[in-house]
């Protein structure tokens, strides 16, 4: 094996800035990254009105052009409308201000038109506001695909906090499943002789129990618990940079969510359906699932298949997809994966049935 196969690239962001009533310092940290002059912004309709229209100002403000387009969802289609629009307005710059929709549509889009982009956050829902993967909802399977690191994260907990409760908790999900997914990369190491990387796996795991010892705190939805979800997020984020692909943030926990979400008309948010993931898969592991079930719900989040919404047959039949969803990584449910009994099984003992 030569050299060029062993490398990979580490994309960081280099300005990271989280506090209250920050928006209009927007201007200020594409002035000093040295961004040009002329800026793309994306949002929601939701958050144009929350948060976009500020962005805008702070970037007039500093001499910016900007031109505005509004996302709606999170697909291939809306992601080429977005690189046309980089090319027609030649922006140098885009910023991604939203939720996962938003940010994932604007990563991939600068990523082709090959320009950086700013994530400003307007809730913690999960770890696509600092990573370089994105998901788009009309590929074949509900993966997450490469595309760019923010160069600045710009998250004003003012406007965070505003969200649902309902996001952050899931925010907490995703994050606990790193609990699990560290495992399940540790395992593909040793057992198949995968890349594994100690720091990396470390700090997401560092990050997943930080969220599970501030359980209490994080459930009286105050900006001190805010902080800490999302400072675990952008470490989350930092892993899977530093490691190169979604190893240390993304195990057989989130193969059960993918499948999950092919299998049900109607899925729960991704982090919720994660965590849920992560009590079962710890199980399979041998750790603690118990503390981590505990955890979720002192948080809020959903563990059983009620909470989420869906039904306990779409939990089982997902259970017994999950390892197909990516055959090329392997977890802890092995190559062959669950048997539906086994499934059902894993299910009723951990309670995400009954």
């Amino acid at each position: 094996m030569n050299m060029e196969q062993l490398a990979h690239r580490m994309q960081l962001p280099r300005e990271v800035l989280i506090g209250r009533q920050i928006l209009n310092r927007v201007g200020d940290i594409c002035r000093q990254l040295g961004l040009g002059a002329s800026a793309l912004i994306l949002a929601g309709p939701h958050t144009h009105n929350i948060a976009g229209k500020r962005v805008i100002s702070s970037l007039r403000e500093r001499g910016y052009e900007t031109s505005f387009l509004l996302v709606r969802e999170s697909t291939m289609r809306q992601v080429k409308e977005v690189t046309e629009a980089i090319k027609e307005s030649r922006s140098r710059i885009v910023l991604g201000v939203g939720g996962g929709k938003v940010i994932d549509v604007t990563k991939l889009a600068s990523f082709y038109g090959n320009i950086p982009f700013i994530s400003v956050p307007t809730a913690a829902s999960h770890d696509g506001i600092s990573s370089d993967r994105a998901s788009v909802t009309d590929l074949e399977k509900p993966t997450s695909i490469t595309a760019q690191a923010p160069l600045g994260i710009i998250a004003d907990t003012e406007i965070v906090a505003q969200s649902p409760y309902k996001l952050t908790a899931s925010g907490c999900g995703d994050i606990i499943a790193k609990y699990t997914a560290v495992r399940d990369w540790e395992l593909a190491h040793k057992l198949k002789g995968e890349y594994y990387g100690e720091y990396a796996s470390n700090l997401a795991l560092m990050s997943a129990k930080l969220v599970m010892k501030n359980a209490k705190t994080i459930c009286q939805n105050t900006e001190e618990g805010l902080r800490i979800v999302l400072e675990a997020l952008l470490s989350c984020g930092v892993a899977m940079s530093i490691a190169g692909s979604s190893r240390p943030c993304s195990g057989s926990e989130h193969l059960f969510s993918h499948a999950l979400t092919m299998r049900t008309p109607k899925p729960a948010l991704h982090g919720e359906q994660c965590g849920v993931g992560a009590i079962m898969m710890a199980y399979l592991q041998k750790r603690d699932w118990r503390m981590v079930r505990e955890r979720l719900k002192i948080i809020g989040a959903p563990v059983t298949s009620k909470e989420l919404g869906v039904e306990p047959k779409d939990i089982v039949e997902a259970l017994t997809l999950a390892h197909k969803i990516r055959p090329e990584r392997y977890t802890i449910l092995g190559s062959e994966g669950l048997t539906r009994e086994a499934a059902e099984n894993l299910a009723k003992t951990t309670g995400v049935i009954d």
